[in-house]
């Protein structure tokens, strides 16, 4: 399919645009899962509808509702999908443009950045850098470069040992065991296992158990999931005690998180 006369969902015909910025469109079913990839441009992914969870061999990061993710090229990653997720993808030649970062982050999406990736997404596909689509790059180079960070990362460990125990609490964040119960199935004592924890992820197995939680957690919130049956889903007795903890590590309530 020639992407002069049709817009094209193929990534593949994204990578050697002559332009700076090409934005694709593609919707994806509930639980659709892409395969482990990377591609030689720079990507923002953002969803009109949906969430998406990425994960690469270290992280897990989960975009929120009005968030997107800047993928560095060459990256590795898996992006799944909750709910039907309507994506935009802007694909980037970072050699000529200078967005804010080069690492993999989530960031803000503005209301400005949004209708921009909105209108590019209608504008042909391969576009001169002073027609109206090559402005629209040029506004959404900007609003990038000054977009704010929003932390939703989940760091993965290299042990094996944790990779069991991170894994099987990944499935299901509302899991209650300590340490000294983990330690039955992981091969390893509640002490290593601390030690693990610090040394690999750089956090306490509490800290990170509870930053899964949240990462999971506003994925029912975007889907307006009542907070108490939220705050049951991954392992807190009440829906106070889960917005407390969450204001107290999020720097906000889940309502406002979800607003902004």
């Amino acid at each position: 399919m020639s992407i002069y006369s049709q817009r094209s969902a193929a990534p593949l015909d994204f990578q050697d645009l002559p332009q700076t910025i090409g934005a694709m469109s593609k919707i994806f079913n509930d639980g659709y899962e892409t395969p482990l990839h990377d591609h030689d441009r720079d990507q923002l992914l953002y969803a009109i509808s949906g969430t998406m969870r990425l994960r690469t061999i270290k992280e897990a990061w989960v975009v929120p509702p009005d968030g997107a993710i800047y993928i560095p090229a060459g990256t590795q990653h898996t992006v799944s999908m909750h709910g039907n997720v309507d994506m935009r993808t802007l694909y980037i030649d970072a050699n000529t443009t200078h967005p804010h970062t080069k690492v993999l982050s989530v960031v803000a999406v503005s209301n400005l950045l949004r209708e921009l990736i909105l209108a590019l997404s209608e504008e042909p596909v391969i576009h001169k850098a002073n027609s109206r689509a090559g402005l629209i790059s040029q506004m959404i180079e900007l609003e990038i470069a000054q977009a704010r960070d929003i932390t939703f990362r989940v760091p993965l460990p290299h042990d094996p040992r944790l990779q069991r125990l991170c894994a099987a609490l990944l499935s299901d964040p509302s899991d209650r065991r300590t340490l000294e119960a983990w330690s039955q199935i992981s091969g390893a004592s509640s002490r290593t296992l601390a030690r693990l924890f610090e040394r690999d992820l750089g956090m306490s197995f509490n800290q990170w158990r509870q930053r899964l939680r949240f990462h999971s957690a506003l994925e029912a919130l975007s889907d307006r999931v009542p907070i108490s049956r939220v705050a049951a889903q991954h392992g807190y007795r009440s829906a106070s005690a889960f917005t407390a903890a969450f204001s107290k590590a999020m720097g906000a309530p889940p309502s406002k998180v979800l607003i902004e």
